[in-house]
């Protein structure tokens, strides 16, 4: 293949701290090993202000931008995705939208405190405000009018076409980066890490009484919270704790639970993800909406013998996804 020139719009990259700026920067490097010509478009002073505004100043620098450009990928829907769909279609470019999240559904979750999964949000849409119909409108401007639309797994990729109203020759997987073991050290106590944004929809005050409710029976085990610490950081957390949970109302393909993988430390998460099919015999999974099956979850995974048997089969799972193989599907979804 000849070498393109690839715009890589995204809302965060180092030294930001997220996944999506690990994945822009993951993405931008194996690009640039190829030979192609890439630029990365992310929000500066911008994201301190209002949507709309935000908005209209990123589409100008994203059209300030695509002379020349031969594909824009866009990793979120919202935030960049729709001033880049609105900047290739007016530019006559081709664009390719990573669907990350689900900005309406979180932003519902946020604004109205009612703890819906992302499948009971989509299956009856609740009563939305004016922001959210706009949010919705528009994200289906998006999802219409990009080249294709690049999903993690297929859970999500189904409830997005259903409910947009997208044909299935407009969607393809590309799976989230599985990577090679790392140094895994024996836990000195039993705690449990979290690790994410302090929101909503992480489901952490049902986690925090469970986990009360659960020491009143195991008082060695111990919860610890963590947010806003760099991916290395996070990863030396990971390699001496005891386990990973991950209580959210809905997760779509968390980088945690993969980083805690590659660890080979034993996990719970909600089964309302697009793991609990793919993952369903690593890890345990709760009902995030019952306290007393998350406390039930973690009582069971601090007995040895369970804990062991878990350690076991993440030991032995071998499956692999790197950036390269990421790279090289995000360039044959370009020749479609």
């Amino acid at each position: 293949m000849n070498n393109k020139k690839i715009l890589i719009a995204t809302g965060i990259f180092p030294p930001d701290i997220g996944g999506p700026a690990e994945y822009a920067k993951n993405l931008y490097d194996e690009f640039m090993a190829r030979g192609h010509k890439v630029g990365v478009l992310t929000y500066k002073l911008e994201k301190r202000l209002p949507a709309g505004i935000r908005h209209t100043l990123y589409f100008l620098k994203m059209a300030a931008n695509v002379y020349g450009t031969d594909l824009i990928i866009a990793l979120d829907t919202f935030s960049t995705g729709l001033p880049a769909v609105l900047a290739a279609k007016i530019f006559g470019k081709k664009i390719i939208v990573r669907v990350g999240g689900d900005f309406l559904w979180e932003n519902y979750v946020e604004s109205t405190g009612n703890l819906i999964t992302l499948k009971d949000f989509y299956g009856n849409i609740p009563k939305l405000s004016f922001k959210q119909k706009i949010i919705r409108l528009l994200s289906g401007f998006v999802f219409k009018n990009c080249a294709y639309l690049v999903f993690s797994t297929e859970w999500q990729k189904k409830m997005i076409e259903k409910n947009y109203g997208i044909g299935d020759k407009k969607a393809v997987i590309i799976e989230n980066f599985y990577g090679d073991r790392i140094a895994s050290f024996e836990p000195k106590e039993k705690n449990f890490i979290f690790a994410g944004r302090l929101i909503k929809l992480k489901n952490l005050e049902m986690l925090k009484n469970a986990f009360e409710e659960a020491k009143k029976e195991d008082k060695n085990i111990k919860l610890e919270i963590i947010s806003g610490i760099s991916h290395e950081e996070l990863i030396k957390k990971l390699q001496h704790c005891y386990a990973a949970i991950l209580p959210s109302l809905s997760e779509i393909s968390p980088n945690f639970i993969l980083d805690a993988i590659r660890a080979e430390k034993p996990f719970i998460m909600t089964k309302e993800s697009g793991f609990s099919d793919k993952l369903k015999e690593l890890g345990i999974f709760i009902d995030p909406l019952s306290r007393e099956d998350i406390k039930d979850k973690i009582l069971s995974l601090s007995k040895d013998d369970v804990y062991k048997l878990y350690k076991e089969r993440i030991t032995n799972f071998r499956f692999g996804h790197y950036w390269k193989e990421i790279a090289d599907e995000f360039l044959s979804v370009y020749n479609l």
